[in-house]
């Protein structure tokens, strides 16, 4: 049923933000060089790597690790990257890998590829058998400022409570954080 769910609401969504996400897309374009998107390895179900489309924030010469690991990420940040950030708008096109199946709406955030700390405990505690995704219990309750085992801990907690309900709690919750700009850090 979940599946089924996010597959229709990403399906709706992509239509009608169609033109809003080309918009962005010329303008990440226009203002910085290289391509619009940025496509990182990310581990979702099982430790199953994908490749996660969002909106380039970075420049391109920023190195392949976590923003948190810069010595000081606003150094890398393109023209419009703190905007898109500090909106989540950057988070647009994984739409797409909800539509593909390899996210849902509400899940652990996908970590990436080389956060091997993350990923070990997240299999420690099975929550890899969950599907990742764009919003979670993790990013209401801290996003950026989570110490790695206090987001582990909140992705448990998901992982035992998961229903419905939960999810749509979730997702309003989200969009009230991402309207307020709370837990962004960069």
């Amino acid at each position: 049923m979940k599946r089924v769910l996010d597959w229709w609401l990403a399906a709706l969504l992509s239509i009608f933000l169609f033109v809003p996400i080309l918009l962005i897309a010329a303008v990440v374009k226009l203002t910085s060089p290289g391509p619009a998107l940025y496509w990182s390895d990310r581990v979702g179900r099982r430790n199953a790597i994908f490749r996660m489309p969002k909106f380039r924030t970075m420049r391109i010469d920023t190195p392949a690790v976590a923003t948190h690991l810069l010595g000081n990420p606003d150094q890398f940040l393109t023209p419009i990257g703190s905007f898109l950030r500090k909106t989540s708008l950057d988070e647009l096109p994984q739409l797409w890998s909800i539509l593909k199946g390899d996210m849902s709406f509400v899940g652990p955030r996908p970590a990436l590829f080389n956060q091997y700390d993350l990923i070990e405990l997240r299999t420690r505690h099975h929550v890899d058998e969950l599907l990742p995704g764009l919003t979670g219990w993790a990013q209401i309750n801290g996003r950026d400022e989570l110490a790695i085992p206090d987001k582990v801990k909140l992705d448990v907690e998901y992982l035992q409570r998961q229903s419905l309900l939960f999810d749509l709690n979730i997702l309003v919750l989200t969009f009230l954080k991402v309207v307020r700009r709370e837990g962004v850090t960069h």
